[in-house]
Formats: structure tokens, sequence, C-alpha cells
């Protein structure tokens, strides 16, 4: 059951510009005793996703009220919430949509990320390249062909996670997650200005490694890099943070920035 517009329902307007262009934004949270983790960081970016499309949505505090209502009472879980452009006219202008959609709805929390995080995970190098857009750029969008094109190339492998190049061939993100490498001291992450998503966790992490005894460094790094890593650890909201036992061919047994990320990362309420 979806929360649509504050109705529970089902069902969509084919109309919506959500199916017929894949015109909005959308955030995913992790619900953890009754709260939504991050809630302040989730409606900001669905702020900063709004203004960037120039979706009019104005009902803000209705919808900070329906994602604290529909977290109440759960020990975990996950809550997605998208924001379309709504319905109005054909074609691409969407001069006539005047009252954007909100659709909100919960799930279970992946069962086998506990896993990922007590035993480390697996990357691949993906075939599949994001483009190079600025414009769009940093934002969750609703246009994900290129993540479910990774996806379905992932699981042909035995590999849990992907790693993906931009067209240009710099390491951007994993199919579903952000990702920082470790060499001594330095942290590195890859630099979000022409692809990938800004991810909440991500953002979270660099604030914390701000104020650490870690040099953080936002890159535009080729795949090699990775070779030369101590660590690699991937992160979204809901893992939170999980770490890479082995990039293919390269092994990687060091837990040291995960230590220090993970118990504070687990602290988001």
């Amino acid at each position: 059951m979806f929360l649509i517009n504050g109705l529970e329902q089902n069902t969509l307007p084919a109309g919506d510009r959500a199916t017929q262009f894949g015109d909005g934004c959308f955030t995913t949270a992790r619900i953890l005793d009754g709260n939504v983790c991050l809630l302040e960081a989730h409606l900001r970016r669905l702020q900063q996703g709004c203004e960037a499309l120039m979706i009019p949505f104005t009902h803000w505090d209705t919808l900070r009220q329906e994602m604290c209502q529909l977290a109440a009472g759960k020990q975990s879980g996950v809550l997605k919430v998208i924001i379309s452009r709504g319905s109005g006219g054909r074609g691409y202008s969407g001069t006539a949509c005047q009252h954007p959609t909100r659709i909100l709805s919960v799930s279970a929390c992946p069962a086998h990320y506990l896993r990922w995080r007590e035993e480390g995970v697996t990357l691949t190098l993906s075939p599949v390249r994001l483009g190079r857009n600025p414009m769009l750029a940093g934002i969750k969008h609703l246009n994900r062909l290129e993540q479910v094109l990774i996806r379905t190339h992932l699981e042909q492998t035995d590999a849990d996670e992907a790693l993906v190049l931009d067209s240009e061939g710099f390491i951007t993100e994993c199919c579903a997650a952000n990702l920082l490498w470790r060499q001594g001291s330095d942290v590195y992450t890859p630099s979000l200005e022409q692809a990938g998503v800004n991810g909440i966790m991500r953002q979270f992490c660099l604030q914390q490694l701000a104020h650490s005894g870690f040099r953080v460094v936002e890159v535009s790094a080729r795949e090699e890099a990775l070779h030369h890593a101590d660590e690699i650890i991937i992160c979204n909201a809901l893992m939170p943070v999980v770490p890479v036992r082995a990039y293919g061919q390269y092994s990687l047994s060091s837990r040291e920035l995960f230590q220090f990320l993970a118990p504070i990362c687990e602290q988001t309420r």
C-alpha cells in the first residue's frame, strides 16, 4: 500500500509524469525505533531536488508529518518518498502541472545488510558507465535506467556490488551506494560534479571525517586508484556503512576507516 497525496491507495494516474518521463525525485530513508534516521537531511535532499528540477512542491510540513507517521511504531524498515511533477497536459512541457504528487511507502530492511557489515562485500567493475550530465549530477531523480542495467549485469556475477565509472572512465559510485577509499590517513571519494548521486550517508560520513584525524579529498580518479587502496568502504542510508573485503583480484583486510565510521553512522537517529 502506498500513501499518495495523503490517501492510502495502490494506483497512480497513468498520466503522472513520474511514469511518463521519470519527472521527479526521491529519497530512501532508514526507519529505526520508530524514527526516520536523518529526517532533516532527507527533506533537504527532496527540497534541493525539487528546486533543481523546478518542481513547485510546497507541502513540506505535511510531508514531514506523513513521514513521521509512517515510521511511528516500527522497529525497523525502509521509507521511500517520491515527489513527481504530477499530471497535466501532454508532451514535455510541465506548465500545466500545478499539483505535484507525493508518494510514500514502507518496506522491510534488506536482510543481507547485517551480514555485509560483518563479513564485508566483494566489488566487481560494471561494464555499464554513467553518462556525464552536470545539470543532473548529484540529484536522486527518477531516471534510474542506468542503475537498472548496472544491477542486471551485476546479477550475472558472483559479486555483491558493482564499481561504476562515468563515460570518461572516472570512478563515480556503486550501483546502490557511494564509496570511499583510504590510503594511509588520506580518505578519497569521487567528485560528483559530472555524474552520480550525492548520497545522504556519503554527506554524513564526510561531515564526520572533517573533524577526524583523516584527511578527506574529493577526486576525479581512474579505476586504477583502487589498486593502491588500503581499505574501501561503501555507504548508503540503509546499510549504513559496509567494508569491502575484495575488489576483483585485490583483497582488503584493513577496517580502520570502517571501525571509525560504523559506530557513528549507527547512531543517526
